[in-house]
């Protein structure tokens, strides 16, 4: 027997050995993908160090890491899905590429170019690796008749525990932003903050799927010493194409300083409570491959001596030419949307917009007696061509407005009936009536390597003007001085990290005509913007205190500091000084983790 076993075994063996290779040549082909990149800076230096981040679908984090020394990155054996890379350096606006394919066997090589204006992340490449699960025999097996087409399935190992794929956590991907400012006081106009006050935003992932943003500001105004307060929240979905509907609703409730006018309406301290409600809407669509819409609609609710209410749609449409240029078409009516400007977003500045917005507050006026709210009709169309690190742009655009509430200064012999309080200030909010405007514009911005950042914009668009005869203390009558006109003007902003400190300062000049007044015009489809006078704001890391996680940042911002764009009025034998854009000083401290 132990012969007949040592035969059977060395049999055994043989035979293995001559299958060896007929194993090998069959082995199961690769059931997963791998991403790979290189990092650039806009000279095109390879970047070391540069964190990179890879998202599934559901923007979860599953990965990340760091370039090396050639500014390469990789991530292998990823299963087939779509998924999304984020790419952040210091000194650079972070990259995002979107709905990057993986499929099993293959392999998608991107190239990043770090800017300081705009980063973009190019998909180079995206072919089978060798060996790939979808030959061209199984091709042509599955073209054949079902009746002799071989079916496989993958089934899942039996044995696995569920517990490998833990339920990924409620609250992920969690950013909060807590401002302490004070300074000149806010106003209708300029949409600024209260007095002294405290703001503060907090952002969060809900099962990786839906994102929350909460925010709030409440403070005194330094003059009246009466409360503001408001509170914004935002609910947002994205879908694996990157398309999902945004809903955000926002509150305010302030109160200023008593006039005769509110007799009886007021409460018992005598100040009129101001109460603001605001619902929009949002979501973007790709019609096909180049074109892309943004829509929206908001609900407006103002209740101060009556109860006025709006709504306001809105729309953008971007076709792109090419990878480097596009077009666009944008419509608004009503409330100004804000959140729609032609600024490209930031995530890392998501917090500070969401403040930012917080602090707009509708343009409300009195009229007769009557409250008025602002609403503009806006038709632009704009023009966009980025060329290595230079970035063209120019645009056109008509709006008509609509109850225009301006700052009145110096004049306080109107009737109380024509003249809302300024929040923070002895001025007050006068409503010119109605006028339109047609204008244009071309822009260059250049990024330069060591962080420095110019752009220049010029253009053409409506102003205000005023007779220089006197009239009497009615309001009809000033609003009579108040003409449509059209003025030439220019914008020079200038924006660096210094080394070292890491002070981010920017600044800006804006010039026009010194005898008219321009009204700002948000533009819809440019990143341009036009300034009034000369702005610096400056933005200062602290170090962090008791080893606490996050940052910490002085802020300091002065507006208009030459006192520029005044349009002056004789009244009564009176000057009074008609603007919207104030000169004002604030300074703060934030935090944020």
């Amino acid at each position: 027997m132990s012969l007949r076993t040592s035969t059977i075994t060395l049999g055994l063996l043989g035979g293995c050995l001559c299958l060896a290779p007929w194993a090998q040549a069959g082995s199961p082909p690769p059931l997963s993908g791998e991403i790979v990149g290189q990092v650039k800076g806009a000279t095109g230096i390879v970047q070391m160090g540069a964190t990179v981040f890879l998202y599934n679908r559901f923007d979860q984090l599953v990965r990340q890491g760091l370039t090396t020394e050639q500014g390469k990155f990789l991530f292998d054996a990823l299963p087939p899905d779509v998924y999304s890379i984020r790419v952040t350096l210091a000194s650079f606006v972070p990259a995002l590429r979107r709905n990057i394919a993986v499929a099993a066997g293959s392999k998608s090589v991107l190239q990043i170019n770090m800017a300081n204006l705009l980063s973009t992340v190019d998909l180079v490449s995206s072919t089978p690796a060798r060996g790939a699960l979808m030959s061209d025999d199984w091709k042509w097996v599955l073209r054949t008749s079902q009746a002799t087409r071989p079916v496989l399935r993958f089934l899942p190992d039996p044995n696995s525990s569920s517990s490998s794929h833990p339920a990924s956590a409620i609250f992920a991907d969690t950013s909060g932003l807590v401002t302490l400012s004070g300074g000149d006081g806010g106003s209708f106009t300029t949409g600024s903050q209260q007095d002294l006050g405290t703001a503060f935003a907090l952002a969060t992932s809900i099962y990786g799927s839906t994102r929350m943003q909460f925010s709030g500001n409440f403070g005194y105004a330094a003059s009246s010493g009466l409360p503001t307060s408001g509170f914004r929240t935002t609910y947002s979905r994205t879908e694996a194409d990157g398309s999902g509907p945004q809903v955000t609703l926002t509150i305010h409730q302030l109160y200023l300083p008593n006039r005769a006018t509110y007799a009886g309406l007021a409460g018992n301290d005598g100040a009129p409570a101001m109460r603001t409600m605001s619902l929009e809407t949002r979501d973007k669509i790709d019609l096909t491959d180049t074109l892309h819409l943004e829509y929206g609609l908001g609900f407006d609710s103002v209740s101060f001596l009556q109860r006025l209410n709006y709504v306001s749609p809105f729309a953008r449409a971007t076709y792109d030419l090419d990878e480097k240029s596009s077009l666009r078409l944008a419509y608004s009516s009503g409330m100004q949307p804000a959140e729609l400007a032609g600024r490209e977003g930031e995530a890392g500045l998501d917090l500070t917009q969401d403040l930012t917005a917080l602090a707009q507050l509708p343009h409300i006026s009195l009229r007769d007696g009557q409250a008025h709210v602002q609403r503009t009709q806006t038709y632009e169309m704009g023009y966009r061509r980025v060329a290595g690190t230079r970035t063209y742009s120019a645009g056109m655009y008509r709006e008509a407005v609509a109850n225009a509430a301006l700052i009145l200064s110096g004049l306080t012999n109107l009737p109380s009936g024509d003249l809302l309080p300024d929040l923070g200030s002895g001025s007050s909010i006068f409503n010119v009536g109605n006028y339109q405007s047609f204008g244009y514009t071309a822009a260059m911005a250049q990024t330069f390597a060591d962080g420095l950042e110019t752009s220049v914009a010029a253009g053409r668009g409506g102003a205000l003007t005023a007779d220089p005869r006197n009239v009497g203390a009615d309001a009809s009558d000033v609003r009579g001085l108040i003409h449509d006109a059209q003025r030439t003007w220019a914008t020079l902003r200038i924006s660096e990290t210094l080394p070292g400190s890491g002070t981010r300062i920017t600044t800006s000049y804006g010039w026009t005509d010194a005898g008219a007044m321009m009204p700002a015009h948000l533009f819809l489809t440019q990143e341009s913007s036009q300034a009034t006078g000369l702005n610096i704001r400056l933005r200062q890391p602290l170090p962090m205190l008791f080893g606490l996680p996050g940052r910490l940042e002085a802020m300091a911002e002065v507006n208009n500091l030459l006192a520029q764009g005044y349009l002056p009025l004789s009244v009564a034998g009176r000057r009074a000084l008609l603007t919207n854009s104030p000169r004002a000083v604030r300074a703060g401290l934030n935090f944020v983790f």
